[in-house]
């Protein structure tokens, strides 16, 4: 099996998603065969936002011939990671170089987890929300946009509120008796706005 690891390894992130390590080529004479390629050996560390460690899974990249880079598509956002090089011949893979750390940065959070509206009431309605299961960073806060829908299925004014992230309900007042609302709800981190969940709700016609 090839006898030395890769030196000078380098990793550039390039967003919450990717990153590009680099390498530079061992000796030929150490290959001590046929030169195959470079494994990437690279594995999640810990989630920034979750403090849960978990049976870490190893993924390996192989890359063909006598590359000095590669790319690491797929990875988790606000994360850290470490990854190491390895060379490859004929007979298998020589030694691992150092494990290289670098952390991923945050990225917008997956939709919230649910959202219930209940108690309805002539003028009111209760939301109540799960937060992201990947929040990928720090959620800022949350975005709720609703409108009334007539019953020829025209939607009304739309109206938006910023909600602390820190929330987890909300009584919407001041609304109007026996009609139906659409509602859109979504997380935000520093990088932007997580996908939506939409819900309809009526409120009641009277007491």
């Amino acid at each position: 099996v090839p006898m030395v690891a890769p030196g000078n390894v380098q990793v550039h992130v390039i967003n919450s998603t990717l990153a590009k390590v680099h390498w530079d080529p061992v000796l030929l004479k150490t290959v001590r065969g046929h030169l195959q390629g470079y494994k990437v050996y690279y594995w999640k560390v810990q989630s920034l936002s979750k403090r849960s460690r978990r049976h870490v899974e190893k993924k390996i990249l192989t890359f063909r011939g006598n590359k000095t880079f590669g790319m690491l598509p797929g990875l988790e956002p606000y994360s850290s990671y470490k990854l190491n090089v390895r060379v490859v011949n004929g007979k298998g893979e020589g030694p691992a170089s150092p494990d290289k750390a670098f952390k991923t940065p945050e990225g917008v959070p997956s939709s919230p987890s649910f959202l219930k509206i209940t108690n309805p009431t002539l003028d009111s309605l209760t939301l109540e929300w799960g937060s992201p299961t990947h929040p990928n960073g720090v959620l800022t806060s949350y975005t709720l946009k609703f409108q009334p829908i007539n019953n020829t299925h025209e939607l009304g004014p739309l109206v938006e509120i910023r909600i602390p992230a820190n929330e987890s309900s909300l009584i919407l007042k001041n609304l109007n008796y026996s009609t139906r609302y659409k509602f859109y709800f979504n997380a935000q981190t520093s990088v932007g706005s997580g996908s939506q969940i939409t819900e309809e709700a009526v409120t009641i016609m009277d007491e």
